[in-house]
């Protein structure tokens, strides 16, 4: 029994030592993360002194997105025995100049995304195909006429780069002004500005004259980055002539620049629905034609450059 309650004392006082112990160094911890909580403060404000100089500034953060599946005599699907695949990448960029008498906005966006599904024993091409394929390239430049407002040009190209190249692509060039209330944003509003369409089905796509409205979103919250992009053409000559395009990128870095990224586009294009329709059904026109929403999304890992 004594040594029972030798035993029982013993561990009482080493587990009050140790008690004890980590107390004296959590206070001894305490005023150095109090240190590195100020001079994080400091750094943060210089940081925001950087960013407020003029000059270039340019940054890129993507995303890559993949999965694989196989299947052997899963008699429960279509296709028991099968093996598909899918992959997507996304990659945003840009290059800002920003001084105080002008800026020159420049960025640029690629989403390409490949699927593929085998089955055994059925014939046919077992690659993979194209699932999704932007391309897009915009240039602002704009003379201040105070601090949030400024006259300005705008040239922006959409197209596909893994099929039919520049079959259709769209060229958009013209003369406005742009309110940028904020470093991080830009809304352009042009109201003379040209559609240009390259297109060997020239009775679908057309070229016009009409009006251009971008609004740009581009910010980094500590370890978020964001990129948000609406682009509008409304043809003067018909709505049938008009699209609009809205991307949504984010990307969260965890470790050394690698991270989780989600991109999310959404379009409305009666061209490319009516297009899209003539494969099918030669009898479709513009007044037959349904202009559903398109869409793609992407969730994968993400790298910051």
């Amino acid at each position: 029994m004594k040594k029972v309650l030798t035993l029982i004392l013993i561990l009482f006082i080493a587990s009050s030592t140790k008690a004890q112990t980590v107390e004296a160094f959590k206070k001894e911890q305490a005023p150095k993360k109090a240190k590195i909580s100020k001079l994080q403060g400091e750094v943060a404000a210089i940081q925001l002194k950087i960013d407020a100089l003029a000059g270039w500034k340019h940054g890129a953060f993507g995303t890559i997105g993949g999965s694989f599946s196989g299947f052997n005599n899963w008699y429960s699907r279509t296709a028991p025995t099968a093996a598909a695949g899918n992959i997507g990448i996304t990659v945003n960029g840009f290059a800002n100049l920003i001084e105080d008498g002008f800026f020159w906005r420049n960025s640029a966006a690629i989403n390409l995304g490949w699927v593929k599904l085998n089955e055994k024993n059925v014939s046919g091409d077992e690659g993979f195909d194209t699932a999704t394929d932007i391309f897009t390239i915009s240039s602002l430049y704009g003379k201040r006429l105070n601090k949030k407002w400024a006259l300005s040009a705008l040239g922006e190209y959409r197209t596909t780069i893994i099929d039919n190249f520049n079959n259709p692509g769209y060229l958009d060039f013209g003369f406005g002004i742009t309110w940028t209330p904020t470093k991080s944003i830009a809304v352009v509003m042009h109201p003379g500005n040209y559609n240009f369409v390259f297109s060997k089905e020239e009775d679908v796509f057309n070229s016009s004259l009409g009006a251009k409205i971008v609004a740009d979103y581009t910010k980094k919250y500590g370890k978020l980055s964001v990129k948000s992009n609406l682009s509008i053409f409304q043809s003067y000559e018909t709505t049938n002539l008009s699209n609009w395009t809205l991307t949504n990128s984010f990307g969260y870095t965890i470790w050394k620049g690698i991270g989780i990224g989600f991109e999310l586009g959404l379009r409305k294009n009666k061209q490319e629905a009516l297009n899209n329709a003539l494969i099918t059904n030669a009898a479709k026109t513009f007044n037959t034609v349904d202009n559903k929403l398109q869409s793609y999304y992407l969730l994968g890992m993400s790298y910051a450059f």
